[in-house]
């Protein structure tokens, strides 16, 4: 209802017709008429007169006969169809523009004639908050203010955007005024009731510098003073572009792993099978020493291990403070993670004197999780299709005492008839009289949801083998193995233990592993690309129905219908196919990723790597993080492979002279690829260095036996290379210097 007050006095009512609810309403002077928007997303102007003259409010009841016979009727005088709500109207006169009606909608921004013409109208990129028609500086156009919902405020000129500056809040009303002699001040309100001046623009500078009286320069006093400040640039480089401190001093972070597991399991909506899946809690304590603002914690693990919390924030307003979060870790899907290596980093800002706003700084806290998360105890398998002996220099180890815990001691002497009772040969046969109960040789593991894992340790050979029917599945119970290994003879004072790997490189189960991703990934892109096509065709489709709706004379069809019912189960169809693909090639790349973990393990253990080797070797083989159409791990891993093998695994300078291609792009298949990683293991077999300093871009001065290969330029090259490096890992060819250890020949003669 519409209400005119004269004064204090109630005037008169009136039922718009259509005004289900009540919508933005100005008043035109100079048509004398008031202007609102509909609930039918109707533009309507009403005069004044008719209003008055109209039937009241009061007596809307009576008969359609009666008030046709009255006639007091309420008739509209224009109306335009805007189609959508409005959410302000303003109407504006300025003396170099005619009087406009301009209407803000929810994506469109209007202005109108006083007769209902449009004018202009203008698409709005972001649903607008309010506007405000503020003035005109050119004859027959209008500047206007409008704010929107992503904090901006845009200035309109018509219909040309002429400026636009961010705001720190959202704004509800927007007026333009004079303050303090200064004009132009554009006054916001925010929806929490912040009112806030601001201001376009700079005022002129008035200064002028003055006239530099012209003097002789001294040369010499200007040579002492560059020294100097030369000598202070010198002094303040080595002590690093920011005062350096340790990150300890501001804030320590420690990670703790529960000794045992959730008494009530955090996991929820797993997919693991039948299997029962436990969680951990882990707690990370933050202490600092000075006052920090807003430190926020970052928890990584390894999919598909998941946090039931990953974000956390901090206040630190006391130096001294100490804070602890908890939270726990489970296995959400039905396949193994890469790492049980969790990371816990911290971002914080720190201020200085130098700069007050603070230097951004990152202190990171790594935390191990257990193997029993993701892992049970099983009975051990007679045989499996993967298998890897590690070798050791110190006498082999009960694996219990590698592995304690009832539950690993349980399962294992239940299995332990099955597998003394086998006529296994090598390894295996040193396990069939087992007497003592603290000597245990032979171990199960089965992954929650995956594949059976047996362990395997020997009484004479100073061995251990772990064999699996996968070959990704290998790579955390050996890491775990070497580690437990380390960490019991270290707890006993023996420092030289090592570990080596003397068996044939598995590299072509590694290749069929990169073959399935690269496959999932050529899958994935044939599917966008008749995704692509069928929604193409299915637009086209659509077109041609819409005009035949549209015709005035109707056609047949001519299964029109039925075709684009069928293309759109095609869409529905191929984008399932999408998904169900990318699911498929994301588990893919974390058994990739587990793979290259244990070819890199082997590697380090084969060639004696030290750990910035091995850094060297991570970093070229696990570049990514995700994997992408985009981005692929296997042209990723290519770039830097082939970069080694042009700089410090080159043979001449030639090869270090030729450039790489800054462009990556998905290759057309493998073999190039598998190809270079079998020429890096061939390399490293013949004794080439694996360093990134700058010594290393020289020629080596070293010549080993057999020499080193050079990269091939054409696949007949290529060809010979891989032959010589087959035969390098089936009979165990290893290029060593004149100077090699007499025990490694021996051990070289009994693998030949």
């Amino acid at each position: 209802m519409l209400m005119v007050f004269e004064q204090e006095s109630f005037a008169f009512g009136r039922f718009l017709p259509g005004s289900l609810l009540p919508g933005p309403l100005a008043y035109s002077s100079r048509t004398d008429s008031f202007i609102t928007v509909s609930s039918c997303r109707q533009v309507e102007s009403y005069k004044y007169q008719v209003l008055a003259f109209a039937t009241d409010a009061d007596k809307r009841q009576e008969t359609e006969h009666q008030k046709l016979g009255s006639g007091k009727r309420l008739t509209v005088d224009w109306t335009l169809n805007i189609g959508e709500q409005a959410l302000d109207i303003r109407i504006v006169s300025f003396h170099q523009s005619a009087s406009s009606v301009f209407v803000l909608g929810e994506r469109n921004f209007f202005c109108l004639k006083d007769n209902g013409q449009i004018r202009f109208m203008k698409k709005l990129d972001c649903s607008p908050s309010s506007f405000l028609p503020y003035c005109s500086v050119s004859e027959g156009t209008v500047n206007t203010l409008i704010g929107n919902h992503k904090s901006m405020l845009h200035i309109y000129q018509d219909v040309a955007l002429k400026w636009a500056t961010q705001l720190p809040h959202i704004p509800v009303a927007l007026r333009v005024g004079c303050l303090h002699d200064l004009k132009g001040v554009i006054v916001t309100l925010s929806d929490d009731g912040h009112l806030q001046c601001s201001y376009l623009g700079t005022d002129p500078s008035l200064f002028q510098a003055p006239i530099i009286e012209s003097r002789e320069l001294n040369y010499d006093e200007l040579d002492v003073e560059l020294k100097e400040l030369q000598k202070v640039i010198k002094d303040f480089k080595s002590q690093g572009i920011w005062p350096m401190t340790e990150k300890e001093d501001d804030l320590e972070v420690s990670a703790i792993v529960s000794p045992n597991f959730d008494s009530v399991s955090q996991a929820t909506d797993v997919e693991v099978g039948s299997d029962l899946v436990p969680s951990i809690t882990v707690k990370v304590t933050l202490k600092n020493r000075v006052v920090l603002q807003k430190a926020k914690l970052s928890v990584y693990v390894q999919p598909p291990l998941v946090l039931t919390c990953d974000q956390f924030i901090f206040e630190f307003i006391e130096p001294e403070m100490t804070s602890t979060v908890a939270f726990s870790v489970y296995l959400k899907r039905n396949y193994t993670p890469s790492e049980l290596e969790g990371n816990a980093v911290v971002s914080y800002s720190k201020s200085t004197d130098r700069n007050p706003d603070g230097i951004p700084r990152v202190i990171q806290c790594k935390f191990r999780l257990p193997l029993t998360l993701i892992c049970l105890p099983d009975q051990p398998s007679k045989s499996a299709v993967h298998k890897l002996t590690i070798d050791t220099n110190k006498s082999p180890v009960s694996l219990l005492s590698l592995f304690p815990g009832k539950s690993w001691l349980r399962e294992s002497f239940s299995a332990l008839g099955l597998a003394c009772g086998s006529t296994h040969s090598g390894l295996v046969s040193g396990f069939a009289n087992q007497s003592d109960d603290d000597q245990v040789n032979v171990m199960g593991f089965r992954f929650i949801g995956g594949s059976q894992v047996t362990l395997l340790a020997s009484k004479t050979s100073q061995r251990y083998r772990i064999q699996s029917e996968q070959f990704e599945d290998l790579w955390l119970i050996t890491n775990e193995l070497i580690l437990r290994l380390k960490e019991y003879f270290g707890k006993q004072g023996i420092k030289d233990f090592s570990c080596s790997f003397s068996g044939c490189m598995p590299l072509q189960e590694y290749f069929e592993l990169i073959d399935h991703h690269f496959e999932l990934r050529i899958n994935g892109e044939k599917l966008e690309e008749l995704l692509s096509e069928r929604a193409v065709q299915f637009r086209a489709i659509q077109r041609r129905l819409l005009t035949r709706f549209k015709d005035k004379t109707p056609a047949p069809l001519q299964h029109l219908d039925t075709l684009l019912d069928g293309t759109y189960k095609q869409v529905i169809a191929l984008a399932d196919a999408i998904e169900e693909n990318q699911d498929n090639l994301f588990q893919s790349f974390t058994r990739l990723k587990s793979a290259t973990h244990l070819v890199i393990l082997l590697i380090g253990l084969w060639q004696k790597l030290s750990v910035d080797q091995i850094a060297i070797l991570e970093a070229a083989f696990l570049p990514l993080q995700e994997d992408t159409q985009e981005l692929g791990w296997e042209e990723t891993v290519d770039a830097a492979i082939a970069h080694l093998l042009k700089t410090c695994l080159s043979k001449s300078s030639k090869e270090q002279a030729l450039n790489l291609s800054s462009q990556l792009n998905m290759p057309k298949d493998t073999s190039r690829l598998k190809k270079h990683i079998t020429l890096l293991c061939d390399r490293l077999a013949k004794g080439v260095r694996l360093c990134l300093s700058t010594d290393a871009a020289a020629p080596q001065t070293i010549v080993m036996p057999g020499g080193c290969a050079p990269i091939p330029e054409s696949d007949l090259e290529e060809r010979s290379v891989e032959q010589d490096s087959s035969e390098l890992f089936t009979k165990h060819r290893f290029f060593m210097e004149e100077s090699a250890r007499p025990d490694v020949l021996a051990l070289q003669g009994v693998l030949e």
